[in-house]
């Protein structure tokens, strides 16, 4: 039974001119060889560093991102649709006198569902579909900028 396997060099004695195994000597060298802690040697020969960079950037760091410059931002605005109030009152308002009244104030309302009840919405804009509907039903959007 083996107990201690002796290190690579110095099993490699004497057998050319000490690569050991890894063809040119340069190539097995250490950590300096691959470059810094950051992208730096992260270039032609730079496949060692290719895990680190898609798990450290998620995959997004070669190829391109989307098909819009880094300049144009997103449109962020909050949408909700008539449909989706309608069918989750309770979550979104509560029943006052003269209807269900709605504070959704960071929000635009979609004209997209049925509307049943009479509404009473404070949103910040809505859609001419979305205000007709609720007016049909006796109800009105009040527009809030915030």
């Amino acid at each position: 039974m083996k107990t201690k396997k002796r290190t690579k060099s110095s099993r490699m004695q004497g057998r050319g001119r000490g690569t050991h195994g890894y063809g040119e000597r340069k190539k097995h060298k250490k950590s300096g060889h691959r470059g810094g802690k950051g992208m730096s040697g992260s270039g032609k020969r730079g496949d060692q560093k290719k895990t680190l960079i898609t798990n450290l950037y998620g995959g997004k760091y070669f190829g391109k991102q989307g098909i819009t410059s880094k300049g144009t931002k997103r449109d962020t605005r909050k949408r909700i649709n008539l449909g989706d109030i309608e069918n989750n009152l309770e979550k979104y308002g509560k029943k006052g006198k003269d209807g269900w009244e709605i504070a959704l104030s960071g929000y635009k309302i979609l004209g997209n569902g049925e509307v049943k009840n009479k509404l009473i919405i404070k949103a910040k804009e809505a859609s001419k579909s979305a205000i007709q509907k609720v007016k049909k039903m006796g109800g009105e959007i009040l527009r809030k900028i915030k």
